[in-house]
């Protein structure tokens, strides 16, 4: 007979909402469990946003020093271990992975490692790994099992030829040409890794920009600037018959009427992702999905009483610290702390070089919404902090309403862009105007002065430009 156990909650996944859940749950006292298939973390920790940065610092870092004699310094031939690049990046993981674990321990989370199905609701049976067989006995259950890479039809990831983020993230060699399927996030940014370290990068995007969900002139901005790096970029191209050989990958681009044959030793597919659902619920639990990914109220409740879900599971858009927002007000919600808060705006982050990251409507949605605007611009070149450091590529783009001046979206590309969001995320969050961010005193030197002086520009304000 199998091992029955009962708690408050048990959470499937322990990804960023699946690990937050479980350990805000044991913040508030509850009894938990946390069933991870692979490693406390999930994907984001262990196979995407931490091993990816990783080596992005390294190829920044690898950049850097080809330009030393900028800074006046001389270095002989830089040679790099690329199988230690990668090693330094499984490292970071690891070691994350390992602080989670702590977490869950401090937290009094039990830990399972292995699959999980909901049989029936309120109870949870491990189907894989070594407590198969065990059934958990719970008042609540958080699904948070998150996504993967999306595949395109025929294709199998062998990670040399064909890889997804995923097997890119492990491979111990630099192919020396790479065709990166998607300009999203993820391809950008292994685009450019790539890139750094020598491969010759083909990037090729259905849609007419890179980064399609950013403002349209953050993404023509990044574009050019990919190309100057070398890489060539194709938009508005979509990829056809596909073929995988001995040596490589060979597919045809088409653009219009324009049909051109191409040839790399591998291909990275980043077109999306999928939900993961296979083998997650028995025939006895039926969720109501919406568009393949699971269905759930402003309480993050599914169809079925005592179900919660949370995170990339129930779509887009699929970020780590969205996910983590919103399986702690799911916890929140299901033992009384709080109404749950929706979740109005959130940063989007591509760590690429140059950095991008936004928050809210781009200049095209206000324009498409009627609504009275104004936008001011600040450039990086601008900013003596920036060009200090030598790090000038770049401005800085506030859009704010008509007449009372509150953020309606604001845009960077460039140095650290992705740490100066929070300003803007912050001063959105408490309604700040373009007045008050510009009122604001900002410590010169400083990149986050840009930050002031686009506020500043949206009323011709700004004192550098």
């Amino acid at each position: 007979m199998s091992d029955e156990a009962t708690y408050d909650l048990v959470v499937i996944g322990g990804g960023p909402a699946g690990y937050a859940g479980a350990i805000r749950a044991g913040q508030l006292g509850k009894k938990v469990a946390c069933v991870e298939m692979e490693r406390a973390g999930g994907t984001c920790l262990n196979w995407g946003c931490i091993p990816s940065k990783a080596l992005l610092k390294s190829a920044e870092l690898y950049r850097s020093i080809q330009h030393a004699d900028d800074f006046g310094f001389t270095v002989g031939d830089v040679k790099v271990d690329f199988p230690k690049v990668v090693e330094r990046s499984r490292g970071v993981a690891n070691q994350m992975a390992k602080g989670i674990e702590f977490l869950f321990k401090k937290n009094k989370v039990e830990y399972i490692k292995g699959r999980a199905q909901v049989n029936v609701p309120g109870l949870v049976e491990v189907t894989e790994g070594e407590d198969k067989g065990k059934i958990l006995s719970t008042k609540n259950i958080l699904i948070a099992t998150g996504c993967r890479a999306r595949m395109l039809p025929d294709l199998k990831p062998d990670g040399k030829r064909i890889m997804t983020a995923r097997e890119i993230l492990d491979r111990r060699d630099l192919p020396k040409s790479c065709v990166v399927l998607g300009a999203g996030a993820i391809g950008m940014e292994f685009a450019y890794f790539l890139n750094a370290f020598g491969c010759e990068v083909t990037v090729l995007e259905m849609l007419p920009n890179v980064l399609p969900v950013e403002d349209e002139e953050v993404s023509k901005f990044v574009e050019k600037s990919f190309k100057k790096q070398g890489i060539k970029v194709m938009t508005g191209t979509k990829a056809e018959n596909i073929k995988v050989t001995k040596t490589g990958v060979k597919l045809d681009t088409v653009k219009g009427d324009k049909t051109e044959a191409i040839e790399a030793e591998s291909l990275l597919v980043a077109i999306g992702v999928t939900a993961n659902l296979e083998g997650l619920l028995s025939k006895k639990v039926k969720l109501e999905m919406d568009r393949k990914y699971i269905k759930v109220d402003p309480h993050y409740r599914t169809s079925v009483k005592g179900i919660y879900a949370a995170g990339d599971i129930i779509g887009p858009p699929w970020l780590a610290h969205v996910a983590t927002y919103e399986a702690v007000q799911a916890v929140n919600g299901m033992f009384g702390h709080g109404e749950p808060r929706p979740m109005e705006r959130f940063p989007g982050c591509t760590y690429c070089q140059p950095q991008v990251a936004s928050i809210g409507l781009t200049e095209r949605d206000v324009k498409e919404k009627g609504i009275a605007h104004k936008v001011g611009k600040f450039p990086f070149t601008a900013s003596g902090k920036a060009v200090a450091a030598m790090e000038s590529d770049g401005f800085v783009k506030l859009i704010v309403s008509e007449p009372h001046g509150e953020i309606l979206g604001a845009h960077i590309t460039g140095h650290e862009a992705t740490e100066l969001i929070a300003e803007y995320a912050l001063g959105m969050e408490l309604e700040a105007t373009w007045e008050e961010i510009h009122g604001t005193i900002h410590a010169h030197p400083t990149l986050s002065e840009a930050l002031m002086e686009a506020a500043a520009a949206t009323h011709g304000e700004a004192i550098h430009i």
